[in-house]
């Protein structure tokens, strides 16, 4: 998976929902395939001519208000400048050219980080004859689209994947070791959990940068393993302005989760599960991490005799259909299962990693096929005849059988909890693909 990532930047209501979603749309025969999927409206993952990146809609950060939120718009498009590789300004012809307008244009111009402006709403001739008022903002190149009928939007991904250079796609030797990326929102303890592993001392190998400015890497050895951590909570803040952001630590989160084989997705146990956190927990999943949930601060919460049990039910029941995820209740002030954390963490990133032999993979399968029949659909029996796993980073599965296409979701769901049963994938997102045999 590519860590290229793209902002969409613009004032309140030129479109950037509408772009955000036709452009993750591109992706939806894919998306729809893998379980655990909600199309939150945040961030997300795009595809085009064989090229991944992720996509930032940064308009679901600010308010809607243009006077007071003027202010936070102009700290975004800093933010965006910053972290992200590739900048989409978009306007709207409808308007013209607003103060606001300007005011971002002049910010992006200095950007060292490539910028492609769209004007949207672009749907007939005068408002394409109205869109060339934008080519005096100075900004190269200029794209005309409408987000709402998609007319436009393939020569802007076109322009897009021209900067993902095969150098940005993060290919991995199998020999590497493993990495855990320590992610949530702010304020849910991450820095505190690393300082508690870091804690002992002898068992940091060494600190190397990240591949990213943002990222820190620490090489550990435990329980005889060595394995990397990487934190993004612990790098100091260039400006204290950004801090309040969610922007900013969305999208170092996302970064993280690029890099890392395995995600430790903190929550905060008084105040349950947020959007935010679903969002990022459905990020991971879709990117094929392994993912272990630690609900921290649990010596805070008053207990009774079955409290951490209907906690891990509900948040089960919010992370469906992907539930077959390690719950841990932690505590890193008193070091409660924080080495337990990652133990489990390992484990997961053996089960991501581990090929099962194609000979026991149908012995299991074909019986539990035998067992339960795929139904009949159109008065067709599909006959599923074999099973292999094959070489990606995320355990991959393609049956094979007479009609791919007639195999519907409910099935798909039961082959998965085989798997899951038969074989431990705890943790980790696995992926059934039908082939015609």
């Amino acid at each position: 998976m590519a860590g290229f990532t793209v902002a969409i930047v613009g004032r309140p209501n030129v479109g950037k929902s509408t772009l955000f979603n036709r452009l993750i749309e591109q992706r939806k025969a894919i998306v729809d395939d893998v379980s655990g999927v909600t199309r939150d409206r945040q961030y997300g993952v795009a595809e085009w001519n064989g090229k991944t990146f992720n996509v930032i809609d940064t308009g679901g950060f600010v308010p809607h208000s243009d006077d007071v939120f003027e202010k936070e718009i102009r700290k975004q498009v800093v933010i965006a400048m910053q972290e992200a590789n590739l900048i989409l300004f978009l306007t709207d012809v409808t308007t013209g050219i607003t103060d606001l307008d300007a005011s971002m244009a002049d910010i992006l111009r200095r950007s060292d980080k490539p910028v492609i402006t769209a004007v949207n709403k672009v749907d007939n001739p005068q408002r394409a004859l109205d869109a060339n008022e934008f080519y005096g903002m100075g900004l190269d190149p200029l794209f005309f689209l409408s987000s709402i009928s998609g007319s436009g939007t393939g020569e802007l991904l076109d322009e897009v994947t021209k900067y993902i250079t095969d150098d940005l796609v993060v290919e991995r030797p199998e020999t590497e070791i493993p990495k855990i990326a320590i992610i949530g929102q702010p304020n849910v303890g991450k820095s505190s959990l690393l300082n508690a592993l870091v804690g002992e001392e002898r068992n940091i190998v060494s600190d190397i940068a990240g591949t990213t400015r943002d990222t820190i890497h620490t090489h550990y050895k435990l329980f005889q393993k060595d394995f990397m951590l990487i934190d993004t909570a612990g790098i100091r803040r260039k400006t204290k302005v950004h801090e309040d952001l969610e922007f900013y630590s969305v999208i170092r989160a996302i970064k993280a989760m690029d890099e890392a084989d395995v995600c430790m997705l903190l929550l905060d146990a008084e105040k349950g599960l947020t959007g935010q956190d679903l969002s990022i927990f459905s990020l991971a999943a879709r990117k094929g991490k392994g993912i272990v949930v630690l609900v921290n601060k649990w010596d805070l919460v008053e207990k009774e005799t079955n409290t951490a049990r209907d906690y891990e039910a509900m948040l089960k029941e919010r992370f469906a259909p992907f539930t077959d995820v390690p719950i841990l209740f932690t505590s890193v002030t008193e070091k409660q299962r924080i080495f337990k954390a990652i133990e489990i963490a390992l484990d997961v990133y053996a089960a991501r990693i581990s090929k099962i032999p194609t000979s026991k993979l149908n012995d299991v399968m074909l019986k539990a096929i035998e067992s339960y029949k795929p139904p009949v659909v159109r008065g067709n029996a599909i006959k599923i005849k074999y099973v292999t796993q094959l070489p990606t980073h995320t355990p991959t599965f393609a049956f094979f059988c007479n009609f791919p296409d007639d195999v519907k979701q409910p099935y798909k769901n039961y082959l998965e909890n085989q798997l899951r049963s038969k074989f431990n994938f705890s943790g980790v997102p696995i992926r059934l693909f039908f082939r015609k045999k």
